[in-house]
C-alpha cells in the first residue's frame, strides 16, 4: 500500500541537461552581480554566514563569496548556501521569462492523477525548497505546486543517508513502508530502502544497469 510519494526532481521529473546547462549556468553568470545588488540583505547574509562556517573563512566581500561560489559551483557541491544563493537567481530568472522548468511529458499528468486519487506528493530534491517550488511553479507545464503537500532539500540531510529519509517520514507522518520515494540516483534509492521506503528507479535513458529496486522509463508506467 502507497500512502505517500516523495520525488526527486534532476532526471526524474525533468531532465537533468535542464539543470547543467540552463540552470547552472543561469546562477554562474548572474552569481557576482547579485551578490553585490543584494549583499545587505538578510536573507543573503544569513548565506553569507554559512558559507563562512563551512570554509572556515570570514567571508567579508561580494567578490570573495562569488570566488567560493564559483568553485563549488564547478565542483557541483551540495551545499546548502550555495543552493539557497542559486535558488534567489533562479527567481529572477524565471520572473523575467528567461526560461521555464523542463520537465518529461508523461510528469504533469501522472503528478495530476495520483493528486486527484488523493496521494500526498512530496519533493526531496538537493535544491533548496525555495528553488524546487519555483521549478514546479513555473514548469513547463504551468504551476505545478498546488499539487503538492511539502518539499524536503538538504537541510533535512543528505539523499544518499538513510536517517533522512526517516526525518521525511516522521515529517510527514506516514509509516515508512508507505511511502515510495522515486529517483534516478541508485544511492538514494538505497538509502531510502535502507530507512524502509518503497523505491522506483527512473531509467530515462533505459541505460541503468541491472537493480534491485522497480526500475521504469516514465512516470506513466508507475501505478499504485
Amino acid at each position: 500500500m502507497v500512502k505517500a510519494v516523495v520525488t526527486d526532481i534532476e532526471g526524474t521529473t525533468s531532465s537533468i541537461s535542464f539543470v547543467k546547462e540552463v540552470l547552472f549556468p543561469y546562477a554562474a553568470a548572474h552569481m557576482a552581480t547579485f551578490l553585490r545588488q543584494h549583499w545587505d540583505e538578510p536573507a543573503v547574509q544569513e548565506q553569507i554566514r554559512a558559507l563562512a562556517t563551512d570554509t572556515g573563512v570570514d567571508v567579508a566581500t561580494a567578490d570573495q563569496a562569488d570566488r567560493i561560489l564559483q568553485q563549488w559551483i564547478r565542483e557541483d557541491r551540495k551545499a546548502t548556501p550555495l543552493k539557497a544563493l542559486q535558488g534567489m537567481i533562479w527567481k529572477d530568472g524565471y520572473q523575467s521569462g528567461a526560461y521555464t522548468a523542463h520537465l518529461y511529458p508523461d510528469t504533469a499528468p501522472a503528478l495530476r492523477s495520483w493528486h486527484a486519487a488523493g496521494l500526498p506528493l512530496y519533493v526531496y530534491s538537493s535544491g533548496s525548497i525555495a528553488a524546487q517550488k519555483l521549478f514546479f511553479g513555473y514548469s513547463d507545464a504551468g504551476d505545478l505546486t498546488p499539487l503538492f503537500s511539502g518539499y524536503f532539500d538538504t537541510t533535512t540531510g543528505m539523499k544518499q543517508e538513510d536517517d533522512s529519509y526517516r526525518r521525511i517520514a516522521t515529517a510527514i507522518a506516514v509509516p515508512a513502508g508507505e511511502i515510495v520515494f522515486l529517483s534516478d540516483i541508485e544511492g538514494e534509492l538505497n538509502a531510502a530502502q535502507q530507512a524502509g521506503f518503497q523505491t522506483v528507479l527512473l531509467d530515462r535513458d533505459g541505460k541503468a544497469p541491472a537493480s534491485s529496486h522497480q526500475c521504469v522509463q516514465s512516470f506513466a508506467e508507475i501505478s499504485f
